[in-house]
């Protein structure tokens, strides 16, 4: 008696068991290109008791043995292979539509980066693409390198003082006693204090004219509520109206101010060409010597300390790290000012010449 044709189960994992995304894309074969990998079927022999039963089947009946024999739920042959091809189907529709999105991301990098991005396929989910974050190209400007206490948060008009003025060799009068006004006022504010309120500094003290500033009436200055109060300490205010007497009075003896500073140091600024910050010094012989000078003339509030200040802001001595961009700028700078000098002095000296041979002729 021949039964039903005997069909090989195909097993799924196999059909699964395939390169999802491969290096030449997700090319699933045809059913017909795949060769079934089939098992040798072991024959398995009967007991007496089942080959008995057997017997007894055949002899009786074929509708005695259909009416005794058990309802089980059989399977068809059509039901198990449509199971299969829908399962195959399945797979097939996954992975292709995986492939489609992984081309589609391929072609968004390309177009972004330029370079060929591969996107894997696991579970129906596409595996979201993390950018690599990009360097910052710069714009080939290099930061300058300033001096050690001149830092990325330091405040800005204090980097545009230090960039412009600080170290640069002063020959002004006002500019000299401006300087010394405010580098007398580090007793009580910061540099960034300071030259935030230089515009009301220079306000109050008529643009730093010594004779102007010598006749005001002291009084009125350190009224409370007046711009000067909220500057300094009345102590501060009284000494800068009776340095402008003394500076009035240096000027009727040595010509200017300028002469009688720079005098000092021969009129050549002290380079010190420090590498680290811990070596600029607080206060050095020199100042506490000019110091000394300003104090037996009358000068107020001139310690050493506020000198040496005053010294590094006016550029009688240049206290620019080596490694700042100012060092040189600032030598240059003292160079060609005495260059300049050198030439005035030529130039009067020939006009003096050429007057007393005129003097002489004319006699």
């Amino acid at each position: 008696m021949s039964g039903a044709p005997r069909l090989r189960s195909m097993n799924v994992a196999e059909s699964e068991a395939r390169p999802v995304l491969g290096p030449a894309g997700n090319k699933a074969g045809s059913l017909s290109a795949r060769r079934p990998v089939s098992k040798p079927v072991k024959k398995v022999g009967k007991s007496p008791v089942e080959r008995a039963v057997v017997e007894e089947k055949k002899a009786l009946p074929s509708s005695t043995v259909d009416s005794l024999s058990p309802k089980t739920h059989s399977v068809s042959a059509p039901s198990v292979l449509g199971r299969h091809e829908q399962l195959l189907h399945s797979n097939v529709s996954l992975n292709a539509s995986c492939s489609s999105d992984a081309s589609t991301d391929s072609f968004h990098g390309r177009a972004l980066t330029g370079k060929s991005i591969r996107s894997n396929c696991v579970g129906g989910k596409r595996k979201p693409y993390m950018p690599k974050p990009r360097s910052v190209v710069s714009d080939g400007l290099h930061q300058k390198k300033r001096c050690a206490w001149v830092t990325p948060n330091t405040d800005q008009i204090y980097a545009a003082f230090h960039d412009e003025e600080w170290g640069v060799p002063v020959h002004d009068d006002k500019k000299l006693f401006e300087l010394l006004v405010l580098s007398g006022a580090l007793s009580e504010l910061t540099w960034s204090a300071i030259l935030s309120k230089r515009h009301v500094f220079r306000e109050v003290f008529m643009d730093f004219d010594p004779l102007a500033v010598s006749k005001l009436n002291e009084k009125k200055l350190i009224t409370y509520g007046s711009a000067a109060s909220s500057l300094l300490s009345d102590l501060k205010l009284r000494a800068i109206i009776a340095n402008a007497r003394q500076i009035s009075k240096v000027i009727d003896e040595f010509g200017s101010f300028d002469q009688y500073i720079w005098s000092f140091v021969n009129h050549k600024p002290i380079v010190s060409r420090f590498r680290y910050p811990r070596r600029v010094p607080v206060k050095t012989a020199k100042a506490d010597v000019i110091s000394k000078d300003l104090v037996r003339r009358g000068f107020r509030s001139v310690g050493p300390a506020i000198i040496y200040s005053f010294m590094q802001a006016a550029g009688i001595t240049n206290d620019h790290l080596t490694s700042c961009f100012r060092s040189q700028e600032c030598i240059t700078a003292a160079e060609a000012k005495q260059e300049n000098v050198i030439e005035d002095i030529a130039t009067e000296t020939e006009l003096s010449m050429a007057i007393d041979g005129l003097s002489f002729s004319s006699e």
